[in-house]
């Protein structure tokens, strides 16, 4: 067998060789430190990406004379309808017409019935036009790559919505009124809201606002019982005579800050499992810097999961706990609760999930943002810094919802120079926090790019893992119109478990579709149990016929959770704590 050319080389040239590890090839300093630089000046966005699929969409588009003629008879069609449209309405000035296009239920952009009266109402129409128009361009053609033909459609939308007639002053006769009726005070205000943001961005501090962590938010007494490098464990104090013999471990995302589910008193879900007589833990993630860069996805589930399970067992002197996990902090928890019924470890007495995948076959639109050109630029951002930044992943979720995010907000707080109303959950929002580079770069390849927890890939300690390993009462909630975890994605843990499931469909989103407590007016939800031995159904058939209920899906799962733990004792004395929640991590910036 001829030696490795690196050892030969090494014997020529004096050089001492090491086996290389695929996130620490020294070999690649070089092509990292150019695609980092290349990263900040994209914000991170890859340029590569980018072409390529632009090249596979107008390659594609060249080699199809028939989409190329539906495109133009489609053209000709909308210009002379909207043509038709824009006589009528300078004919009929000051009546409302009825419109070519309606905007999409989501979009709000037009709704202030200024924008019926002419000339508006022709702008508006015009450009709903131009968006059908290139949207039928983008999709449908024969050949082109179901991500490259995402990547190019969702491009082409962030392009229109720049080009929104809504974004100009002179275009929009919300921001015209309101300019006339304050005689320009609007845009005054709009420059000093600019100015503040920009001021409180150069500091990189937290905007100032009524919320703070401690006082309006995280506020549930309790204590924080355990800490490492990674984690504070809170255990809040107990509100009812009785509590039920099971605790609770809540695993938060580290995404962001765990107080999204403790934050105001009215919508904390942890005060809310306490008021039931629920023993709630929950973890605090660190928010790591470049000295935690080598963080792995299994130090994660040790030093996260495992110490906290072991810490509350030993508090509690229970032989086993309920686990929550949410979002990221779902996922990890599932890999947790696979390798513990892999080597016999039974602490837990079930498992539930809040808008969690274990699948990312079908992650939805943050898949625009994952493949391999994009983890490799990602990958040396983060292996120059040592993490990545929160800004870097905000940009990537604002342009998932750039309407709502950006151009809502540039119109409201720039143009009309309204106040910014802050609540509690855009104030948790603005607390960002960094991913450090290996755990990240395991998580995006591992996970969203192979797919290997689903298919049966994913290792740990060695071995690899099955979801269909996990034997405990499961109960998943998906969110209808989550961007982030699509909610037929979170189904699939019907496919991957063998194990009874319990599935809730709630409205709202990622966020406040989770954040869902009883006052809250105007929320549904949708739920059934799957038991192992029960046929499998589609999604799409248990959405049509699973009944719609009113209200909020807490106290259904409050209820679930009840009935895996029905025996209730007299509340643990509560420990001294190393110090009060919400602890002190939460307050790393």
């Amino acid at each position: 067998m001829l030696p490795h050319p690196e050892r030969l080389a090494s014997g020529w040239l004096g050089i001492p060789y090491r086996e290389h590890h695929p996130l620490d090839d020294g070999t690649k300093d070089l092509d990292r430190i150019l695609m980092a630089a290349v990263g900040r000046l994209t914000g991170g966005i890859s340029p590569i990406a980018l072409w390529m699929a632009y090249i596979d969409w107008v390659t594609h588009l060249q080699l199809s004379p028939s989409k190329q003629h539906e495109l133009l008879i489609d053209g000709w069609q909308k210009m002379a309808k909207w043509q038709g449209y824009a006589y009528d309405a300078m004919r009929h000035t000051g009546t409302t017409m009825e419109p070519c296009v309606a905007p999409l239920p989501q979009d709000k952009r037009f709704a202030d019935p200024a924008w019926q009266q002419w000339p508006f109402n022709v702008m508006y129409q015009g450009f709903l036009m131009s968006q059908q128009w290139w949207h039928r361009a983008t999709t449908g053609i024969s050949g082109v790559s179901k991500h490259h033909e995402d990547v190019v459609t969702f491009t082409a939308r962030q392009l229109l919505d720049m080009l929104s007639p809504s974004n100009f002053a002179s275009k929009n006769p919300v921001v015209i009124n309101e300019a006339i009726r304050s005689q320009g005070q609007n845009f005054i205000r709009g420059a000093a809201n600019a100015a503040s943001d920009w001021l409180h961005d150069l500091a990189s501090k937290p905007h100032d606002h009524a919320f703070k962590v401690g006082e309006t938010l995280a506020a549930t007494p309790g204590k924080v019982i355990f800490r490492n490098r990674l984690i504070e464990l809170i255990q809040y104090a107990p509100t009812s005579s009785t509590v039920h013999t099971t605790p609770v471990l809540i695993v938060p995302a580290w995404i962001m800050k765990f107080y999204i589910l403790d934050l105001s008193p009215h919508n904390s879900l942890a005060r809310y499992l306490v008021e039931q007589g629920h023993s709630v833990f929950m973890i605090s993630w660190k928010n790591p810097d470049a000295v935690d860069r080598d963080l792995t996805m299994d130090d994660y589930r040790t030093l996260g999961i495992m110490d906290a399970v072991e810490a509350i067992c030993k508090a509690t002197q229970s032989p086993a706990l309920h686990a929550v996990g949410y979002c990221l902090g779902g996922t990890l928890l599932s890999i947790a609760a696979a390798t513990m019924a892999r080597d016999g470890d039974h602490r837990l007495a079930s498992m539930t999930l809040f808008a969690s995948q274990v699948d990312f076959k079908e992650p939805g639109e943050l898949s625009l943002f994952i493949d391999e050109s994009q983890v490799a630029l990602l990958e040396a951002l983060m292996w120059e810094q040592g993490y990545l930044d929160s800004r870097q992943m905000a940009g990537a979720f604002q342009m998932l919802r750039s309407n709502d995010l950006i151009w809502s907000r540039r119109l409201n707080h720039y143009l009309l120079g309204l106040p910014e109303k802050v609540t509690d959950l855009m104030a948790w929002n603005m607390d960002t926090t960094r991913m450090p580079y290996r755990m990240h770069i395991q998580y995006l390849r591992d996970l969203f790019l192979h797919n290997d927890l689903a298919e049966g890939r994913y290792s740990v300690n060695g071995q690899p893992i099955a979801l269909s390993d996990i034997r405990v009462p499961v109960f998943s909630v998906g969110t209808i119109t989550d961007h982030v975890a699509p909610w037929r994605s979170t189904y699939k843990i019907h496919l991957l478990t063998d194990t009874e499931v319990t599935y809730c469909l709630t409205s709202g989103g990622h966020n406040a579709g989770v954040v869902s407590p009883p006052s809250h007016p105007n929320r549904q939800y949708q739920i059934s149990r799957h038991m192992p031995t029960d046929p499998y159904i589609n999604p799409e058939d248990w959405h049509r016929t699973t009944p719609s209920q009113e209200g909020s899906w807490w106290p259904a799962w409050e209820s679930w959770l009840s009935s895996q733990s029905p025996k209730r004792q007299t509340p643990p004395s509560m420990p001294p704590g190393m110090c009060d929640a919400p602890g002190t991590y939460v307050f790393q910036r």
